[in-house]
């Protein structure tokens, strides 16, 4: 006998609506795969409607706080209580635990919520609660399912039982979710820094700033301080003004890395914590016995782990505070006695600390061994702007390019090219071609259509060294005076 039924399969993507079909013909196993499905429908006689993708109402019920906390923008946890009916099966005591790793596909799985209940009518019972998603009658378990509670004579009979769902059972993206207008974008993830968690909120979210940071704490353990960045990166100091959301104003921080341990004031210096990746790539590229120069070291997430790898390391920032927790950094990790820290800014630390160092490593005599050079300038917004001091810094060019320094400059590009688009803008400052001779590697996505990029070469001879036929025309600038400076040979 037919019927005019309306079926749905519930796929990823997409849904099938079955229209005009006989039960009597239609299969009725749990999972049919699309092309069993296409067949089966042909021979059903069965009109397939494509529809839009959406989740069950009972799916919905379980992740979707009440309506009426839409547009909260203070927090009252109170307001997301609410009671949902689910399936259950009643079990004895003594056999729960030997079936419940047979239903764990299809058992309750919610934050805070027991899967295991009391039966209020029998004590001698346990209600297993069922994924409503998953299971809505008795014959909705798989064969494994039927099976083990066979064998331990659970009876598949489908109970319902009342659910309470309070502000502790939802996650953190389905609270901010139901809160924000309905149709913008949601931001709940942040990056973490030690105690501290960094977020970038847009302009629509800013209402709801206060609540949007108590809940990261509510619903993350280990974070007591929520943070939101209110401008853009200073490219002096390479730090941002931000604003507590919530928790405590404490921004002494402490970060674990490539299993180095690093303390700063994260409202006074730079952190990423999305380079350990690149900070971990660059490092293994160095033996021990090589010198290293840090242009831009910040707190030291390249320059510590170097001179942990008994590497000469010589680490400069601008920024005082910076400079402040590099020096700390280095106590902090024993590699204070390896590591010379500059406070100067990038061109005069090329300028100065940088030729001297190179001056007296790449004339050494020629049967000494001569360990590479690195240069790392991470300073995305600039640092390509600094290749230029590189041009003629070096006199006296000695036989062979082994000992010609290699460095990794860092920066930002919107182009369609990005690799290109690095290495041109390297071209123009060192006035000289780069082509087969480095590498652009991407770093990482910093926003919808902006890359950061790293290029790697070693600096062309032709570049370093000085032109003395054109030594008339450009006399030689003195070497710029050394600022603050603190390392082993220091005073």
């Amino acid at each position: 006998m037919l019927r005019n039924i309306c079926w749905i399969f519930n796929f990823a993507k997409p849904e099938i609506r079955l229209k005009t079909a006989s039960l009597t013909k239609l299969d009725h196993r749990r999972f049919i795969k699309p092309a069993s499905l296409l067949a089966l429908c042909k021979r059903s006689s069965v009109t397939l409607l494509a529809m839009p993708e959406q989740k069950s109402e009972r799916d919905m019920d379980l992740s979707t706080p009440p309506a009426g906390v839409r547009g909260m923008t203070q927090l009252d946890r109170d307001a997301f209580r609410k009671t949902i009916s689910v399936p259950a099966i009643k079990v004895k005591k003594e056999v729960i635990n030997k079936l419940m790793k047979s239903l764990k596909n299809v058992a309750l799985q919610r934050p805070g919520i027991k899967r295991v209940v009391e039966d209020p009518d029998d004590e001698n019972h346990r209600l297993v609660l069922l994924d409503p998603f998953t299971i809505s009658t008795a014959s909705s378990f798989g064969e494994s399912e039927n099976a083990a509670m066979k064998q331990l004579e659970v009876s598949t009979e489908i109970h319902t039982y009342d659910l309470e769902l309070a502000y502790e059972n939802f996650k953190s993206e389905e609270v901010l979710r139901a809160v924000l207008p309905e149709g913008q974008d949601v931001t709940y993830g942040f990056s973490r820094v030690g105690h501290i968690a960094h977020m970038n909120l847009r302009e629509h979210q800013l209402p709801f700033k206060s609540l949007i940071g108590q809940v990261i704490i509510d619903k993350n353990s280990s974070i007591t301080s929520v943070v939101n960045k209110t401008n853009i990166i200073d490219t002096t100091y390479r730090n941002f003004q931000m604003e507590v959301l919530a928790g405590e104003d404490n921004m002494a921080t402490k970060v674990r890395e490539n299993n180095v341990s690093y303390e700063f004031d994260f409202s006074k210096v730079y952190w990423n914590s999305r380079l350990s990746t690149e900070h971990e790539r660059i490092v293994s590229l160095l033996e021990p016995g090589d010198t290293v120069f840090d242009v831009f070291a910040g707190v030291g997430p390249f320059a510590i782990p170097a001179a942990r790898k008994s590497c000469l390391v010589f680490a400069n920032d601008l920024n005082p505070e910076s400079y402040k927790w590099l020096q700390h950094n280095c106590k902090l990790n024993k590699v204070d006695k390896k590591i010379h820290v500059f406070n100067l800014d990038g061109r005069d630390f090329i300028l100065g600390a940088v030729k001297e160092q190179l001056t007296e490593r790449l004339h050494k005599a020629s049967t000494q061994k001569k360990n590479t050079v690195h240069i790392v300038m991470n300073l995305p917004a600039l640092a390509i702007e600094f290749l230029d001091a590189f041009k003629n810094l070096l006199e006296n060019q000695p036989s062979g390019d082994s000992s010609l320094p290699f460095v990794h400059c860092y920066g930002f590009s919107k182009h369609d090219n990005p690799a290109q688009d690095i290495q041109e803008r390297a071209e123009g400052f060192l006035g000289k071609s780069l082509e087969g001779h480095c590498t652009v590697h991407l770093v990482r996505n910093v926003a919808p259509n902006k890359e950061m990029m790293c290029i790697s070469f070693q600096v062309p001879a032709e570049v370093l060294y000085r032109n003395h036929s054109e030594e008339q025309d450009n006399p030689k600038e003195p070497a710029p005076k050394r600022q603050k400076c603190d390392g082993p040979d220091s005073p």
